[in-house]
């Protein structure tokens, strides 16, 4: 049994990268393709059919719907009360995998069902386009390599596995503040929003996206803080006290 499930938080770990990639090119793929003409072929917030979508709603409806969808499962699967809910269902060295599957087969129904409103809000040209894309390709970076600051095995449920395969206990959770950490308690968040505001090409769709998914990453900081506030208490107060939310800037040293 412990192989079936390090292959299933293998398998799951797999689809996750492929999708994450492509959750970048869904939303930056139509700038991108000044560079990669390919890309202008992908399904995108911009562009492509839609499949598996709400039936007989406006696009603005099914839209809204797909990013509430992702909001709600992204949060409330996170929670510790839904965690011991499923408890007795899912074996904990499994519980991380599923719920990195529950996000990917989210974020492909909004790949596949998401409908186009490719209306123009903006559109810059020129060297402010360009230096958008640097943005937006940075911030996708920095979402990436912020999983590696912390534990990025852990995050994403193969270290679990593992420790579960070799029959040993995973190591205790301490809490540490590397790298980008030190400057921004949620380097993170600070990448999605990059990547969903940064483009040379702001549509009505895209708008839609990055004002709904941006409202959620702040009600996520919270409910996340509150819970760090919970496991490391005075260390994580006095973590707040010194290190701003989001941009590393006005880092106070401790008294």
């Amino acid at each position: 049994m412990k192989y079936v499930k390090f292959g299933y938080s293998l398998g799951v770990y797999s689809a996750f990268l492929g999708i994450f990639t492509y959750l970048v090119l869904f939303i930056g793929a139509g700038p991108l393709a000044e560079f990669l003409p390919a890309l202008a072929a992908l399904k995108s917030v911009d562009s492509g059919p839609a499949i598996l979508s709400l039936p007989l709603v406006p696009a603005v409806v099914n839209n809204i719907v797909l990013l509430l969808a992702f909001a709600i499962q992204h949060s409330v699967m996170a929670r510790k009360e839904f965690k011991a809910l499923i408890a007795g269902l899912v074996p904990d060295d499994m519980e991380r995998s599923t719920y990195v599957l529950m996000t990917c087969l989210v974020l492909l129904w909004i790949y596949l069902a998401w409908m186009p409103m490719p209306t123009l809000v903006w559109e810059a040209y020129g060297t402010i386009s360009h230096v958008l894309l640097v943005v937006f390709l940075a911030g996708a970076g920095l979402v990436l390599w912020s999983t590696f600051m912390i534990s990025h095995w852990q995050l994403f449920g193969l270290s679990q596995a593992w420790h579960s395969l070799m029959g040993t206990q995973p190591p205790q959770e301490e809490f540490t503040e590397p790298a980008l950490y030190k400057y921004s308690r949620h380097p993170m968040y600070l990448g999605v929003l990059m990547v969903l505001w940064a483009t040379p090409v702001m549509s009505v769709g895209h708008l839609l996206m990055a004002a709904i998914w941006s409202v959620y990453v702040f009600v996520g900081i919270g409910y996340e803080e509150r819970d760090l506030l919970e496991r490391f208490g005075d260390r994580y107060s006095d973590y707040m006290a010194r290190v701003p939310q989001l941009l590393p800037l006005g880092r106070r040293q401790r008294d």
